[in-house]
């Protein structure tokens, strides 16, 4: 009989173990692993706090980790590589303007996939970085460039990151580069899209 007990005991302790485990992977490394440099930009964004950054992120994958990305019309998807294509002319001739044309087109391509939209840019982030977390820094840059008082070149540098977002938006499946605009994009070398 104590033997039994001894083993139902050793089996219950290792089966904790177990769940233990596992609730660690879809935490700090998972969360890690999931999130990419958006990770470390909300720990940072916490003072280095690293639970209080997982509880942050944590929330993020409960809220909008289900959300299903709407696929995109071909001719929706011309029209938003055609109105890109015209920020990076724009850019040329008037930086501020396409950065405030590229923060626009962004948002409006994040509510046609499905990504909350209305008034609360850090809700779409956060939507945006629970399935884009590679990619989601370009566009805060680009909104902050609207917002800051920098330069030409930090205003280029914005619009070049947030090109990443656009292509992923844009593409055919989540992930997938957007192969419609390969030719605009080896035609522009020496413009902000290079």
């Amino acid at each position: 009989m104590t033997t039994v007990v001894i083993i139902v005991a050793v089996v219950l302790v290792a089966a904790l173990a177990l769940l233990l485990a596992r609730s660690r992977g879809t935490g700090g490394r998972g969360l890690r692993r999931r999130f990419g440099p958006e990770y470390d930009r909300t720990v940072a964004r916490h003072d280095g706090d690293t639970k209080a950054a997982e509880h942050e992120l944590s929330e993020r994958v409960k809220l909008h980790g289900s959300l299903t990305e709407r696929p995109l019309r071909p001719e929706a998807r011309e029209a938003y590589a055609r109105r890109w294509a015209e920020v990076q002319e724009q850019f040329i001739d008037s930086p501020r303007d396409a950065v405030v044309e590229a923060d626009a087109l962004l948002a409006q391509l994040a509510r046609d996939r499905g990504f909350p939209g209305g008034d609360s840019f850090e809700e779409q982030t956060a939507a945006l970085s629970v399935h884009h977390a590679e990619q989601v820094d370009g566009y805060r840059r680009v909104h902050t460039a609207v917002r800051g008082q920098g330069g030409t070149e930090e205003m280029r540098k914005a619009l070049i990151e947030s090109r990443a977002l656009f292509d992923v938006l844009l593409a055919d499946a989540p992930g997938e580069p957007d192969r419609t605009d390969q030719t605009d994009r080896h035609e522009t070398k020496g413009s902000a899209a290079a």
